[in-house]
């Protein structure tokens, strides 16, 4: 009944980039599961959130003075790779409309694109195929290249070590939606007093990318809404948080907090692994500091391995003020110092502010997750009751799988660049890093139904949900992820009874 009820209201394509052919998919052979007795024998069993190899301890480096951290590490090669655009502009509109949400300006924009498309567009002088296509028969091919005459072909999306999003340079040119947005959002950013509120509003969609600093630190709570004091405030922050630097920084050698600066230091190189900008020395340096800083100005939790990826959307946001193209491999330590430290500061409140809301997912015993995963069990066993039976079927729990996507927000899950258009709607919603983020990984999971009932043993499925293929991920998915959320919020979140069994 709620599979039936989901798919009348909203008709998925089943070709939508991310999912892999049939016979792509490993065989593996079964595995019978062993059920963590409680919760702390879990996470006794997973020292880690990742799936990186741990550093030995003999790399930690007690230095009392910044020093370069590690080698930096050099990032695969990428190649061009395209994704086809999928014809659900229609649909996404009809879903919203429906239930009042705001309409993602993805939805909008794909009907326009496909209505004034040229038959067919190449890229280099030669039609560029998604990395997926060499994957299908020939027959799937034929029929790829016969779509490709009737619909744009997408400007490159990029893979996993490309922070852009798909509005940054090289990207198409604007079109009119696009700047009358941009023009909107300068608008309300010029008031003398923003109307956070009407700013939310346009946000949920999708912030463009020359606004999104100012956005981001109006929205997260960091800078009021009025203009006048936007100054005086950024001053005073930025000293302040200088202040903790000279008052604390100097005791992470300490008895005391040595523990906590060791495991950090672990941590960094961890972060983002494939991207250059994060193995630079003085980026490490960077969060470092605002982590330190961070844990011991909150001794409740402390330190939480995770918590190091929350910095890197702030980061990047904030650097892409001074930095527009090639961002990856931009040399940090050629920026002036006064732009350096104002993108540390900013980083560092900004972090602060969304952890206030989600503390409890990082103090002892990590209550406030727990209670995330039961929510989302609860949750999915009311959407759609085939996918939870069949994980009770193959003992598969979902503290092995969610843990992870409550714990760093699904970042682990993304392209750096899907988390920050993520991010933009979740600081338009009033908690959308604690609330409306459990309703985005339902339908994250929902997502790859079709994949998850087609394996039939507890490590094919636990390989599929940690190793999920969005690697080639672009605005367009998020935006489709999200009215999904939106819709599954609009029906479950005050119906607590509603398809309950």
């Amino acid at each position: 009944m709620a599979t039936d009820n989901r798919i009348n209201f909203w008709r998925r394509n089943s070709k939508v980039p991310g999912r892999y052919p049939k016979e792509a998919k490993p065989k593996l052979n079964h595995v019978k599961s062993k059920k963590a007795a409680s919760f702390h024998e879990f996470a006794r069993s997973t020292n880690d959130a990742w799936d990186i190899d741990d550093e030995d301890d003999d790399d930690f480096l007690g230095i009392a003075e910044p020093s370069p951290v590690l080698a930096v590490m050099h990032s695969p090669s990428t190649h061009a790779e395209t994704q086809q655009q999928h014809p659900v502009g229609d649909a996404a509109a009809e879903v919203l409309h429906s239930v009042g949400a705001p309409q993602t300006e993805e939805a909008q924009t794909l009907q326009e694109e496909q209505e004034g498309a040229p038959e067919c567009q190449c890229v280099n002088s030669s039609i560029v195929r998604s990395a997926s296509d060499s994957q299908f028969s020939p027959s799937s091919v034929r029929s790829t290249l016969q779509k490709q005459r009737i619909l744009p072909v997408r400007q490159v999306i990029p893979l996993v070590a490309r922070i852009s999003d798909q509005n940054a340079s090289g990207a198409p040119p604007m079109t009119v939606r696009e700047r009358s947005r941009l023009d909107k959002f300068r608008q309300l950013l010029a008031s003398p007093s923003a109307d956070l509120e009407e700013l939310r509003k346009h946000s949920w969609s999708g912030i463009p990318r020359e606004v999104r600093p100012i956005t981001w630190r109006l929205l997260s709570g960091y800078l009021p809404a009025n203009k006048e004091r936007r100054e005086l405030v950024l001053q005073r922050k930025r000293e302040e948080y200088f202040g903790f630097i000279e008052q604390y920084y100097h005791s992470r050698t300490d008895e005391h907090y040595k523990d906590t600066y060791r495991q950090i230091h672990i941590d960094i190189p961890r972060t983002n692994p494939l991207i250059p900008l994060f193995q630079q020395p003085a980026v490490q340096e960077v969060f470092e500091r605002i982590l330190f800083i961070w844990a011991i100005r909150h001794p409740a939790s402390g330190y939480v391995q995770g918590i190091n990826d929350l910095v890197t959307p702030f980061f990047v946001v904030f650097l892409s003020e001074f930095v527009m193209e090639n961002m990856e491999n931009f040399e940090v330590a050629s920026l002036p110092l006064d732009s350096q430290r104002n993108i540390e500061a900013d980083s560092f409140w900004c972090m602060s502010k969304l952890l206030d809301g989600i503390q409890d997912n990082y103090t002892f015993a990590q209550p406030g997750i727990q209670n995330k995963v039961k929510a989302l069990e609860e949750l999915v066993s009311r959407i759609d009751e085939d996918i939870h039976n069949h994980f009770k079927r193959y003992e598969v729990e979902y503290l092995q799988f969610a843990f992870r996507w409550m714990n760093n927000l699904l970042m682990r899950e993304l392209p750096l660049r899907c988390t920050i258009r993520l991010w933009d709607t979740y600081q338009s919603e009033s908690e959308g890093f604690s609330h409306f983020h459990l309703y985005v990984c339902a339908a994250f999971l929902l997502e790859w139904r079709k994949e998850i009932l087609s394996m039939v043993d507890f490590q094919g499925l636990l390989m599929l949900l940690q190793n999920l293929p969005t690697i080639h991920w672009g605005n367009e998915e998020v935006g489709l992820l999200l009215a999904e959320a939106y819709r599954l919020k609009y029906m479950f979140a005050d119906a607590p009874s509603h398809y309950k069994r």
